[in-house]
């Protein structure tokens, strides 16, 4: 059956990459993950933002990639030894700090794909995400946290699971299966796509098989980071059903006619 997420919505799908920051964006300071970040790609007509979330000291589950704040400010701390006003304050002038409450709330027509960082987010994540549940995807390089992040959310009461994408350890056992035509059945039960780069150094991701393989069994997949409009057109000729980008305008237009 098809989680209500992918119901009634563009396909090609097209994943906002942490927001969109357009070239006045970035001449003006906007980071990823910001509110401004967001709503450009909500304006531009993005129906899917893929972001991350990490957990502050105070607690807070916030949208944030990193673990630390090096790359962004030069601060060596993690995200987890800051309070959540102190992060306000930093970002205040690089486009707004959003929590994930907040960004449900801010965005009722979006549908998210948070990628749980950590695993200290997966309690707290529970009731945050349990009355949107139709409009999430719970995703995570670690498939301990993407399982335990769904518990949680359930345990709070959700009727619905969020949507989910496997982890690593998903996608490489899938590729080895697609890649000996075994069934992958079992490795995909209560998994609604597969978020894939093409390439992982000289190994291929994306194949023929991989794509067959996931299709029989209703589960999309979805290739990041493309920001190219050829090889997006390239990507979807060849089954793939989403495209993760830095530039979700680019893309919406690329892949208008498809």
């Amino acid at each position: 059956m098809t989680h209500p997420y992918f119901i009634k919505a563009r396909h090609p799908r097209v994943l906002a990459h942490r927001g969109l920051i357009t070239a006045e964006g970035e001449d003006s300071g906007i980071w990823e993950n910001s509110a401004v970040a967001f709503a450009a790609a909500h304006a531009a007509g993005v129906e899917y933002i893929e972001t991350d979330c990490q957990v502050t000291a105070d607690g807070d589950v916030v949208l944030f990639h990193d673990s630390t704040l090096e790359r962004l400010v030069g601060d060596t701390r993690a995200v987890r030894e800051v309070r959540t006003r102190e992060l306000r304050e930093i970002f205040s002038a690089h486009g707004g700090l959003l929590t994930v409450a907040e960004a449900l709330d801010s965005f009722p027509e979006v549908r998210f794909n948070i990628d749980v960082k950590t695993p200290t987010a997966v309690d707290p994540l529970g009731p945050i995400l349990a009355e949107d549940t139709h409009r999430v995807l719970v995703t995570s390089f670690s498939d301990a946290n993407r399982r335990a992040a769904v518990a949680s959310v359930l345990r709070a009461g959700a009727s619905l699971r969020p949507a989910t994408s496997g982890g690593s350890r998903t996608i490489a056992a899938l590729r080895a299966l697609s890649a000996l035509r075994l069934s992958p059945a079992r490795v995909l039960r209560e998994i609604d796509a597969l978020q894939i780069p093409e390439r992982h150094g000289a190994l291929t991701v994306l194949t023929p098989a991989l794509v067959r393989a996931a299709h029989r069994l209703g589960v999309e997949i979805h290739v990041w980071t493309v920001n190219d409009a050829g090889d997006m057109r390239r990507l979807v000729a060849a089954g793939v059903d989403g495209i993760v980008s830095d530039r979700a305008d680019v893309a919406l237009r690329a892949l208008a006619a498809e």
